[in-house]
């Protein structure tokens, strides 16, 4: 049996988990919980990356008497050292507007199809490659660059170097042959120096210095790598997963990457998984647009519920918009973006709350929907079941909606999966005969509570996707 504890980080909050794992035995129960969130600063919206270190070291020494500690979080932002390994300043977060119009720009040095068929990575205006690129002249003073988890562990540690399925997030990585893209880094200007040392999920990292020499274990450092691992799906079916908060990565589990040219005009990325799987998966919006219509509304959180149960009995369907639009990226009013949408489309506005909210479920589920259709094809592979894990499994419309959409069941749960995927990793490492990853989702199936929902096979959902197409 072993006892560790799961630095899981997200968008908007980070938690500290205390994890158990063994035979017949695998729970978590939250330590520590604190804020997160982009810091405005001038121009510039960065991550308090040093309060989240410190959140980190208070959690986890809360957490003991441990095994060992591993941390994941969300991709591509990162932190720049000198050659001294001290910090160039703030990581700056995804949504800073400093990547406008760098795509445009790297595209005339190198084309899509060649980005993809090096990297495999979705196009988004975020990714690690192109905060980089913008960075400029301020990468002559940096000898390293560390992804969020790795440079909290190197904080922790000492020890430099990237953990692979995060490192895959980048557009910097060889997906075929698992290195750094070295020559392509050279090719946009980044300096392949930058790139550290690429390190296994389930590495030992080194001993925590401040922690009496606790084991830190790599873990699968991008959140979704870790709650791909606790996706409870059983052997032999034919399942896609959802992994649901901030943002919805919906996808399947593949051997190999997909790399053709219906996947690349589709926009499918290949992430890395852990023991050598892929994650074959789409962004998707996800909760953020509901999370940023409670802000414009000044709700709190605790209101969600009775805004949620209002909106299932608000009509299915009665307006949707494309989730993944870019006006839905950035912070603000999301609302009146939603109205706007509606217009555009020569539909309705939702008129009030609960409309409101039905439409963005509605939305997301849409989303879902074309997602794990369009990965099917593109694959050649059935897709039977749905599981969604992370925060929008609690989430009972969007997880029957979702159902409704797909016309597959859905299978929602654990909820904290991406802790649960964290210590599943940390325990194999340090000695529980957890061999593969049939192991860990047998023990997942054992012990953790998943609910079923049916298509009800009620609403048009065709209908639906052809007012976003016409």
């Amino acid at each position: 049996m072993k006892r560790v504890a799961a630095v899981d980080l997200g968008a908007s909050s980070g938690r500290v988990m205390a994890g158990t794992a063994g035979p017949g035995t695998l729970s978590v129960e939250e330590v520590r919980r604190f804020p997160n969130g982009g810091v405005r600063a001038g121009p510039s919206l960065y991550w308090d990356i040093l309060g989240l270190y410190r959140e980190t070291l208070a959690g986890i020494r809360e957490a003991g008497p441990l095994d060992g500690a591993g941390i994941d979080s969300w991709a591509v932002d990162y932190g720049l050292l000198d050659e001294r390994g001290a910090l160039l300043g703030n990581p700056v977060h995804y949504r800073d507007s400093r990547t406008d119009g760098v795509p445009a720009k790297v595209a005339a040095t190198v084309s899509a199809r060649e980005l993809y068929d090096v990297t495999g990575l979705q196009q988004l205006p975020f990714n690690t490659l192109y905060q980089l690129v913008s960075e400029g002249d301020r990468l002559d003073a940096a000898a390293t660059m560390l992804l969020i988890p790795d440079l909290l562990n190197y904080w922790l540690t000492g020890s430099i170097g990237a953990e692979r399925t995060n490192a895959s997030t980048t557009q910097l990585y060889d997906v075929r042959e698992q290195t750094w893209a070295t020559s392509l880094a050279s090719r946009v200007g980044i300096p392949p120096r930058l790139l550290p040392p690429l390190r296994d999920p389930g590495s030992v990292v080194g001993p925590a210095r401040e922690l009496a020499g606790l084991p830190v274990v790599a873990v699968g450092s991008h959140d979704t790598a870790s709650a791909v691992v606790a996706v409870p799906a059983s052997p032999g079916t034919n399942f896609a997963y959802i992994s649901s908060g901030t943002w919805s990565l919906a996808g399947l589990e593949l051997p190999a990457p997909e790399l053709g040219d219906a996947a690349l005009a589709a926009n499918f990325t290949n992430e890395g998984g852990v023991d050598g799987t892929i994650r074959f998966l789409r962004n998707v919006m996800g909760l953020w647009v509901l999370s940023e219509t409670l802000r414009t509304w000044s709700c709190p959180d605790a209101e969600l519920p009775g805004l949620l149960a209002a909106a299932a009995e608000a009509p299915a369907l009665a307006a949707v918009v494309d989730i993944d639009a870019p006006e839905f990226l950035p912070p603000g009013d999301m609302p009146a973006r939603i109205a706007a949408a509606c217009r555009a489309t020569g539909q309705r506005p939702p008129s009030g709350r609960a409309a409101t909210v039905r439409c963005i479920v509605d939305s997301l589920a849409l989303a879902h929907r074309r997602t794990i259709r369009e990965a099917a094809v593109l694959t050649g592979r059935r897709v039977d079941v749905v599981h969604i894990v992370g925060g929008g499994a609690r989430n009972e419309l969007l997880c029957r909606s979702t159902a409704d959409a797909c016309g597959v069941p859905v299978l929602a749960g654990p909820v904290e999966a991406a802790a649960l995927g964290n210590v599943l990793v940390q325990a194999r490492a340090l000695g529980e005969d957890l061999p593969d990853l049939a192991a860990m989702r047998a023990l997942v199936r054992e012990t953790q509570e998943v609910r079923r929902y049916e298509p009800s096979g009620g609403a048009d959902w065709d209908a639906a996707e052809a007012r976003l197409t016409s």
